[in-house]
């Protein structure tokens, strides 16, 4: 079965490198040279010239340039796993066997923009990573692989992505077997069924100190490596937030949101939320005044 690849961020490339490693027959790329929305950026371009594989920079998958290259290699299948733009149907239909599409929620419920940073934010408990066939709606065609993965609350998006990963890449093999030997058992999602996750701006990523201890734990951890961190405005300035822990401390039920409680000889924070203490352990420099309020 002859394998076209479109992607550019991390989930890219370690799917890639599996197709690669078990020596499935990859005709042809499409890829980045960069982005500027895409924190988890990856070029393939290295791992295609190591693997004598070709491959094609383009911005717009849909364009007649794309469309010429993948005529060119006349493959059977496209495996389309981290691209943030729609397929029209004139780029699927080059396929005969179709597009596979990868999207790390529990299809049907949870299309749409950033699944892993909703999850981790929402406070869901599972998540789960999902392969289907594409069609020219957004995460709508017929599962053909889909395996759960527990959430813990010690979870942020670099362990979870690692999670969702290392569960996809076993997955792809086992249904590239399927497909290969027509054995795939597609599960179609029906109209109307799950819901759509909007995309997020900047302003979801900044910290409301009026917001619950357990809110802004999802925020900061839904946000941090591989993406671009959540933030606090202090003095007109923007300060990133990698790392916090939610305290158990008592007795701070008067206090108003956003007063610092305590600066720790470790450089770590106590800020007082609305219903209780959120310690700032990895942030970005800044000067800071017991007593002093975050706005």
């Amino acid at each position: 079965m002859k394998i076209f690849f479109v992607g550019c961020v991390e989930s890219s490339y370690y799917l890639l490198s599996s197709l690669i490693e078990a020596n499935k027959n990859i005709v042809g790329v499409i890829t980045k040279e960069q982005s500027a929305f895409n924190s988890d950026f990856v070029d393939l371009a290295p791992l295609c010239e190591k693997s004598n594989i070709p491959y094609k920079y383009v911005k717009n998958v849909n364009e007649e340039e794309s469309i010429e290259f993948i005529k060119m290699l006349s493959p059977d299948i496209c495996y389309c796993f981290g691209w943030s733009q729609l397929l029209k149907e004139e780029l699927i239909d080059l396929f005969p066997k179709g597009v596979v599409g990868f999207h790390p929620a529990a299809l049907p419920n949870n299309r749409g923009r950033h699944p892993l940073i909703w999850a981790l934010a929402l406070g869901l408990k599972e998540t789960a990573s999902s392969f289907f066939m594409i069609n020219v709606g957004a995460d709508e065609g017929d599962i053909i692989s889909q395996e759960k993965i527990e959430i813990l609350y010690e979870d942020d998006a670099r362990t979870l992505y690692d999670k969702v990963l290392k569960t996809a890449q076993k997955q792809e093999l086992k249904f590239t077997e399927e497909l290969e030997n027509g054995t795939i058992e597609p599960i179609p999602q029906r109209a109307g069924e799950g819901n759509s996750w909007r995309k997020r701006g900047k302003s979801d990523g900044q910290i409301d100190w009026r917001m619950s201890s357990k809110a802004i734990y999802n925020l900061v951890r839904s946000l941090t490596h591989p993406y671009i961190g959540a933030h606090f405005v202090h003095d007109g300035s923007e300060y990133s937030v990698w790392k916090v822990q939610e305290l158990t401390d008592k007795g701070f039920e008067n206090i108003e949101p956003g007063k610092i409680i305590q600066i720790n000889t470790d450089g770590t924070v106590d800020v007082k939320v609305f219903d209780g203490i959120i310690r700032l352990v990895d942030f970005d420099k800044v000067q800071l005044k017991e007593g002093d309020y975050l706005l």
